[in-house]
């Protein structure tokens, strides 16, 4: 009998690619909240980061396994469209060709930070939820929600940054903008937490389903297992 997929597990399959591609694009424009530079992908980006916590809480480290892979797969996708958006000459009466082209322009360099960033990021987010889980009993998920964050978004934002933006962004303001967004994606994920615990429970009792990982491999690269 062929496993079938559950309504949520899509849903959130979906909002998770969702938020990562418009993250990619946001991330190319640098904004200022009182004083404090940060990028625009902030608004988004870590909004996959509470679905990754959702997904390996619920369905275990296997199928995070599989959305993060999913997600890394579609962002190729995007920056490939652009691209051949890019390469193809705009009309003579268009007047937005550089605006487009800056965008989608930096997106290779912006796509290939993310995505390192995002590979360990989110994988380093799973593995500690699902560790801590096992080791709590399946206790404490504030905590462990929190602290897999602040492990995942740590190793997020120290690549990402130094890959996209140096040479471009000064050193002092890029070492600034890695400390601030590390802090302000934590406290999104410490404030949007109540909504996440809800979340949670609303899946575990439609689904029936409370996933342990013990037992399995957390190999990355292991494709065959990815369900």
């Amino acid at each position: 009998m062929k496993e079938k997929v559950s309504v949520p597990f899509m849903l959130l399959g979906i909002l998770f690619n969702v938020c990562l591609i418009a993250a990619n694009l946001l991330e190319t424009k640098v904004i200022q909240i009182g004083g404090i530079s940060i990028t625009a992908g902030l608004l988004v980006f870590p909004i996959s980061y509470i679905i990754n916590d959702c997904i390996a809480e619920v369905w275990g480290f296997k199928k995070a396994r599989l959305i993060i892979w999913t997600g890394f797969a579609m962002n190729f996708f995007v920056v490939g469209l652009g691209l051949i958006a890019v390469s193809i000459p705009a009309a003579p009466f268009w007047e937005g060709a550089e605006h487009f082209n800056f965008v989608f322009g930096m997106a290779p360099r912006i796509v290939c930070a993310s995505l390192i960033a995002f590979l360990v990021g989110s994988f380093l987010n799973a593995y500690v939820m699902s560790k801590m889980k096992i080791a709590s009993h399946g206790r404490n998920f504030s905590a462990r929600a929190v602290l897999s964050t602040v492990v995942g978004e740590s190793a997020d934002s120290l690549l990402f940054f130094p890959i996209a933006f140096a040479g471009i962004i000064p050193v002092p303001e890029l070492a600034l903008m890695v400390g601030v967004q590390i802090v302000l994606k934590t406290l999104y994920e410490i404030i949007i937490l109540p909504i996440t615990i809800q979340v949670v429970k609303y899946i575990k009792r439609v689904e029936g389903i409370d996933v342990y990982d013990e037992g399995i491999s957390y190999n990355v690269l292991k494709v065959k297992d990815l369900s």
